[in-house]
């Protein structure tokens, strides 16, 4: 039998539909003390929910744990996504799947994602095509992934750009954009972490790269 898959899912949350699929979650809010932590809530926004359905489409059996660290008005920080990251590490999943970003590194964030990174734990994190590099996707060791409108439902690219490493398809549930592209990328790799999970996380990079639809940001490989 093989062992579950857990996946970690940093965003506003998830839909109804998904919570079947949801092993566990917890809510990050600020406090004038710091942080506190509480019970899931409704998905005000929808992009966690549209997150959650991309990683589903790809990798069916996963199962999440979800962090919400967004609020109605869809913004967040360095703090909130530290502690989710920490938590995520506790819950013990394989990967993370970050489809946000902040314009200003922390040494807070930073050492959270390390410390996940060193422990064997797959971060992917979205990417501007374009403009200022945003975290956690600028830190060392993060799975940079950008939307890539070449790509098809089942398709990935392998960018390897100053902007991203992989590209994947940009919309899902209506939406659009790097986000969901990290949240099919995520969705793809999760697919073959079930598929293969012996493999270590460099062996799983080679493959991912091997089986890209696209290489660079023109070209399309034969198959």
């Amino acid at each position: 039998m093989r062992p579950e898959l857990l996946i970690g899912v940093i965003d506003s949350g998830h839909s109804e539909g998904q919570a079947a699929s949801v092993v566990s979650g917890q809510r990050f809010r600020l406090a004038d003390d710091g942080l506190d932590r509480l019970p899931l809530s409704v998905d005000l926004l929808g992009h966690g929910s549209a997150v959650c359905e991309a990683i589903l489409s790809h990798a069916a059996e996963a199962r999440l744990c979800v962090a919400q660290v967004f609020d109605e008005r869809g913004v967040t920080s360095p703090l909130q996504i530290a502690a989710a990251l920490h938590w995520l590490g506790e819950q013990g999943v394989r990967v993370i799947n970050l489809s946000l970003g902040v314009r200003q590194g922390r040494p807070i964030l930073r050492e959270a994602v390390a410390e996940l990174i060193e422990a064997g734990v797959l971060v992917c994190a979205s990417s501007p095509a374009r403009g200022e590099p945003v975290f956690p996707a600028n830190y060392p060791g993060v799975i940079r992934v950008t939307g890539d409108a070449r790509c098809g439902e089942g398709e990935w690219s392998w960018l390897d750009s100053p902007q991203a490493d992989f590209g994947a398809a940009v919309k899902v549930g209506g939406r659009s954009g790097a986000s969901l592209g990290c949240a099919a990328f995520c969705g793809h790799l999760a697919e073959l972490l079930a598929e293969q999970p012996a493999l270590s996380n460099l062996q799983f990079i080679e493959v991912m790269r091997e089986r890209a639809a696209f290489r660079g940001i023109e070209r399309k490989v034969g198959m």
